[in-house]
């Protein structure tokens, strides 16, 4: 029989059989369907992610998320560095910052992220913040949202600060006595909040650990909260168009002369 006559062998897939990654696409869909099926989350997720955006949505609109990814690079890094570091102001929190930074596996590169990442996302947060003055988001019926951006751009700065002081090296150590004696120059609450930030009238053992414990559970769980309501706010309310983007008028909604 001719070579040209000769039937050529079957590709995958054609017999019937299914491919690899068809069989793979395939399982995702069941899995995807049998976790829809008992929690219905498919329609919060469509809710969330598949909505109209106005005219003239430009690189200026992706800041939020920015600073989100931002937060979230700082919550992995931070649990990986959790996990060796010591509130020992005798000398443990400076020896477990070393042993991360010179003999732990990439422990040099994650503690550069979430350092530089600190100071990433503090300017994403005013970068945003001011996007969102300038273009006028924060007027009617987006007032809450905004009061919600302020309150996570001052906890921002508050999980700035009280990580500063964690290496325990003499640049925290000064620079935060700095800071919680300007505190304490705020009327009124000013020094109650530097006797609660030191945990007494002194700078002393209980500082570091109520440093870390404010850096590594009080501000996160606020933040992670917060930024589930704004964008909740966003989702529902959606975005507004820049303040150059004129809005058209409909001829049936004009204004006729009588």
């Amino acid at each position: 029989m001719p070579a040209a006559l000769q039937e050529a062998p079957p590709r995958p897939g054609e017999a019937g059989k299914p491919t690899p990654v068809e069989s793979a696409q395939q399982a995702g869909i069941t899995v995807v369907d049998w976790v829809d099926e008992r929690t219905s989350l498919s329609g919060a997720a469509r809710w969330m992610m598949f909505r109209k955006v106005p005219k003239g949505t430009n690189w200026f609109y992706t800041l939020g998320s920015a600073t989100m990814f931002a937060f979230l690079s700082q919550a992995m890094t931070g649990v990986f560095l959790a996990m060796y570091y010591r509130p020992d102001p005798s000398g443990g929190a400076y020896e477990s910052i070393r042993y991360v930074t010179n003999d732990v596996f990439l422990g040099q590169f994650v503690r550069g992220m979430h350092k530089w990442g600190s100071s990433v996302m503090v300017i994403l947060v005013f970068l945003h913040m001011g996007r969102t003055f300038f273009f006028g988001a924060y007027k009617y019926p987006r007032e809450l949202n905004w009061v919600i951006g302020v309150v996570l751009l001052i906890l921002t700065m508050t999980m700035s600060f009280t990580g500063y002081l964690l290496p325990f090296d003499q640049r925290a150590y000064w620079a935060t006595i700095v800071g919680v004696n300007i505190n304490g120059t705020g009327p009124l609450l000013g020094p109650y909040l530097s006797d609660f930030l030191r945990g007494g009238s002194e700078f002393g053992a209980t500082t570091l650990s109520r440093f870390y414990a404010i850096h590594m559970l009080l501000v996160p769980g606020l933040l992670a909260a917060l930024i589930g309501a704004h964008l909740y706010l966003v989702a529902k309310l959606g975005t507004t168009a820049p303040p150059w983007q004129k809005a058209e008028k409909r001829p049936e909604l004009r204004e006729t002369e009588l």
